[in-house]
């Protein structure tokens, strides 16, 4: 049964890549509510396309498009602009760490949601997730010097 497979492909997949796809949502968007929608729609596309993909390498990279744009992709819409979250939900994980690692962390997320969201996107791609230049540019659809420029 291949589709039984695909089914346990996916579901191992998913599980595995759940918690650090979240994180990088979170950190483009800032708002964990909004992380868990865009980490929906991600993996939403990706089951959609999982008959399809050939190179099960090429699977993290997939995701990662999928979230950067659908984050973009809300940026852009009306409502997204009028209304912001800006309650700080502090994590167990933020808790059990000390309090300069937490001080460190809201910092970050503070300075994150200060730069447009293009702009934060590339940052998260090129620090976070440690992507050159040409795989940001890839991820972002765009010509390689746009990264650089921002």
């Amino acid at each position: 049964m291949a589709g039984d497979s695909d089914e346990e492909a996916f579901a191992e997949y998913f599980a595995a890549r759940l918690s650090a796809t979240r994180r990088i949502a979170y950190l483009m968007c800032g708002d964990w509510h909004w992380a868990d929608d865009l980490t929906q729609v991600a993996f939403v596309r990706l089951a959609s396309a999982w008959h399809r993909i050939r190179d099960h390498g090429a699977l993290d990279a997939f995701v990662r498009t999928c979230l950067v744009r659908a984050f973009l992709a809300d940026t852009r819409r009306a409502w997204r602009k009028r209304e912001r979250s800006f309650a700080e939900v502090i994590s167990q994980a933020d808790v059990m760490d000390s309090q300069e690692t937490t001080a460190r962390r809201l910092e970050i997320a503070r300075a994150l949601a200060e730069v447009p969201p293009r702009q934060r996107a590339v940052l998260v791609l090129r620090f976070y997730e440690d992507l050159d230049v040409a795989e940001t540019s890839r991820v972002l659809h765009c010509a390689e010097g746009t990264p650089k420029g921002r």
